[in-house]
């Protein structure tokens, strides 16, 4: 079942080719609170500034009035979706395309559309469709400035921070759900992930000229921007990629090249070392050595 979204005036870039559609106008306050994110991107192979520090990442995320009472915890007897932010850089050549899931709770996401205006980017496109995991938002979003996608790692980390922000802030019970909910949620995850027991590493060969990394681990702010600096910290180029956030992990998929070529085996088990080593010890500081 497809509902059409009309195209708005909004800071960001989604690889979205589906016919426009008119969304609902109800804001996100007046839903049942739920929603999935999931995101595919392109990345800009040339160095970039990193932010190391937490503090720094969440400052990006555009923040948005919370929501009233109304929209707080409803019936703790029913049982919260999983919240999933994808930020898929593959889908289309010239936007970013950004989807939110969080079963059928969520509305239109004026809200969050608003944020990410803020965050110097335009909605070109988004609609809203239906299948047996709940309702499915999608947003093509480019930059303002030069009306093409998104590049930069750390404006895709503000993206899906600022999205994450506006969800916990809306609908406060996915907090619980989220790894973010412990540095922004009202309810904290109860459980949480052991980082060596989730993360998994994967390197596939994807024909001659490029190889597909894949990493699954425990999520937390500024990881986006990590694994790219990791990756880009050993000579290989990122061209291309997927971040998905699904509750409390976090599933990366890239395109990876050495030279224009696919990676050769020594060079995919220093690259699956060397991201290892760092998700085990996601908090060490330099200054500690």
């Amino acid at each position: 079942m497809s509902v059409t979204m009309a195209s708005l005036g909004v800071g960001t870039h989604l690889s979205d080719n589906n016919n426009n559609n008119c969304i609902s106008k109800a804001s996100e306050n007046r839903v049942p609170s739920g929603a999935l994110i999931r995101g595919t991107f392109r990345l800009a192979t040339k160095p970039f500034s990193v932010l190391h520090k937490r503090q720094r990442l969440s400052s990006m995320a555009t923040n948005t009035p919370r929501a009233s009472s109304a929209t707080a915890l409803e019936d703790e007897s029913d049982t919260v979706p999983t919240p999933v932010v994808i930020i898929d850089q593959d889908t289309d050549p010239s936007a970013t395309i950004v989807e939110i899931t969080f079963g059928d709770r969520l509305g239109a996401l004026l809200d969050t559309m608003n944020a990410l205006k803020n965050l110097g980017l335009n909605v070109v496109k988004a609609n809203v469709f239906l299948d047996s995991s709940g309702k499915h938002n999608k947003f093509a979003i480019t930059k303002v400035d030069t009306g093409r996608k998104v590049e930069d790692p750390e404006l895709l980390e503000a993206i899906r921070l600022t999205i994450i922000n506006n969800l916990i802030q809306y609908h406060p019970e996915s907090s619980a759900q989220l790894a973010m909910g412990v540095a922004f949620g009202i309810v904290q995850p109860e459980q949480q992930v052991d980082v060596d027991v989730a993360t998994r590493i994967r390197i596939y060969d994807d024909g001659p000229e490029r190889s597909l990394l894949y990493v699954e681990t425990a999520d937390r702010p500024g990881l986006l921007v990590d694994l790219v600096k990791i990756v880009t910290e050993i000579n290989i180029d990122v061209k291309s990629g997927e971040f998905d956030t699904e509750g409390l992990l976090a599933k990366a998929k890239f395109h990876v090249s050495y030279k224009d070529k696919a990676l050769i085996k020594p060079l995919q088990l220093v690259l699956s070392n060397s991201l290892r080593y760092f998700l085990r010890r996601p908090t060490t500081e330099e200054s500690s050595f």
